[in-house]
């Protein structure tokens, strides 16, 4: 039986959510600031597309790398380092004097941002070995990721009411402080007993694959064709050429082996497609609460804040489902509850309803955040876990750019296809009666979104319900210091 964690591990898990926040408020909270910041900068909307964008592609291609790094050199070193230079990094972001040296900047806290995600849950995952004390621990790290994102846009619209868009930056400063003061007296060190070389070639593919596919599919919602394409289909062969090196080499950046069971990739699965459906009915609601409903920002973003709370509440409630039902029932269930929270938003409109549709949407979700990521990392080796984190990130970064293109796409067919032919929406929207016509064609779009979204959770409720039971993987030791 393995040692339950003390007072020190439950401290230490208190640091551990500070970057975890950090990730989820930048990610989300820069979007009511970006008025504001490109006025100052004079950024055009290209530039504006990149300051929004350079993070979460250069967070998305690096995590991979980052998860092994952690592995090999001590989790808690790569997270200290990452942090530091996210704290640094906030700062020269918040005094940027133009919107090239921003997006620089974007960038390299993207670069630093990959260090924090996979480190804290593979420390998460050594810290509680026994399994019902880790599966508490992760369902509290799920719940302030999603707290974090719903938060975001509300505390930077507090911000900004007061302060300076480089507010929305320095806010990351004191969680970083506190970071490195108790880091290295709360967390221990982990690493991996026999490293062997970090396989460069296979860094250089998966970042070339990951950014390729997921800058294809952003410029993809954006309305573009034939770049977005090539850049999907390159990335998707440099995928391929990547998973054929793991399969050969000896110190894989990724043990692809372990699709071989079917738990862990029916839960990979998963976390893809609900990302693919929560970023699609986000998109469409935030969407529909400005333009059918006519709120502002940040009426809208306090409007939207029960979708992310719904999955916080989700993920803490996970652990006790466990008590009356088998994992894989509780995360089956509960994303029958987000076909149902679904169906909210496909047969109907206002605001009540849609909030309450995300709300139970993400609500259902919660078991699988929380219980799924947990079986992820439980199914590997504890030198193995920022890997096996890595791929749980990995696949929550796909499914929300996957989502946002595929789904914004059919809406966008919905919307312009309840116009005649010829109808000029930027020309004749004015007119009273094309402009009630707009939020119809909207209104259809969104309950369309509801249909794919409530037919993707069914579809994932059957797939885990279907796993089967395998044989645990008895870990080796993993050095502690």
């Amino acid at each position: 039986m393995e040692k339950p964690a003390g007072r020190r591990e439950w401290l230490g898990l208190a640091v551990l959510v500070l970057p975890t926040l950090l990730v989820a408020m930048d990610m989300t909270s820069l979007f009511l600031a970006l008025p504001q910041l490109s006025a100052d900068l004079g950024a055009s909307s290209t530039e504006q597309l990149w300051i929004t964008d350079s993070y979460g592609f250069v967070v998305a291609g690096f995590v991979i790398t980052m998860g092994t790094l952690g592995d090999r050199i001590g989790r808690r070193r790569l997270l200290l380092a990452g942090g530091g230079a996210f704290g640094l990094l906030s700062i020269v972001a918040a005094f940027s004097t133009g919107p090239v040296m921003l997006i620089v900047v974007r960038a390299a806290l993207g670069v630093a941002g990959a260090t924090l995600m996979p480190s804290t849950l593979a420390l998460i995952t050594n810290m509680f070995r026994d399994p019902k004390q880790r599966g508490k621990a992760i369902s509290i790290w799920a719940t302030c990721q999603f707290a974090g994102g719903a938060a975001g846009p509300v505390f930077a619209g507090f911000l900004l009411q007061h302060f300076s868009w480089g507010s929305v930056f320095l806010v990351a400063v004191p969680a970083v402080a506190v970071l490195l003061v108790a880091g290295p007296v709360l967390l221990p060190e982990f690493r991996a007993p026999v490293s062997g070389r970090l396989d460069l070639p296979g860094v250089a593919l998966s970042l070339a694959a990951v950014l390729l596919i997921v800058f294809g599919l952003k410029q993809l919602a954006a309305g573009s064709a034939v770049l977005p394409v090539a850049a999907i289909a390159t990335g998707t062969l440099l995928g391929l050429v990547f998973a054929r090196r793991q399969l050969r080499t000896a110190s894989p950046l990724l043990d692809l082996r372990l699709f071989r069971n079917r738990p862990f990739t029916a839960v990979l699965v998963a976390l893809v497609f609900a990302g693919v459906a929560m970023a699609g009915v986000g998109l469409l609601v935030t969407q529909y609460l400005q333009s059918v409903l006519g709120h502002s920002p940040l009426v809208s973003a306090l409007l939207f804040a029960p979708m992310g709370l719904g999955v916080a509440a989700g993920t803490m409630t996970a652990p006790a489902l466990t008590r009356f039902v088998k994992p894989a029932t509780a995360i089956a269930g509960g994303l029958v509850v987000s076909a149902a929270g679904s169906l909210l938003p496909a047969v109907t409109d206002g605001v009540v309803p849609v909030v309450a549709g995300i709300t139970v949407l993400a609500l259902g979700t919660g078991p699988l955040f929380a219980l799924g990521i947990g079986l992820v990392v439980g199914a590997v080796p504890p030198e193995r876990a920022g890997s096996a984190a890595s791929m749980a990130d990995t696949g929550n970064y796909l499914g929300g750019s996957l989502g946002m293109a595929l789904i914004g796409l059919t809406a966008s067919a919905v919307y312009h296809g309840a116009f005649p032919a010829g109808t000029t929406l930027a020309a004749d929207v004015t007119r009273p009666e094309v402009a009630e016509q707009a939020k119809a064609a909207f209104t259809s779009a969104l309950n369309v979104t509801g249909v794919i979204a409530a037919v993707l959770f069914a579809g994932l409720a059957l797939l885990v319900t279907s796993m089967r039971r395998t044989e645990a993987v008895v870990p080796e030791p993993a050095m502690a210091e």
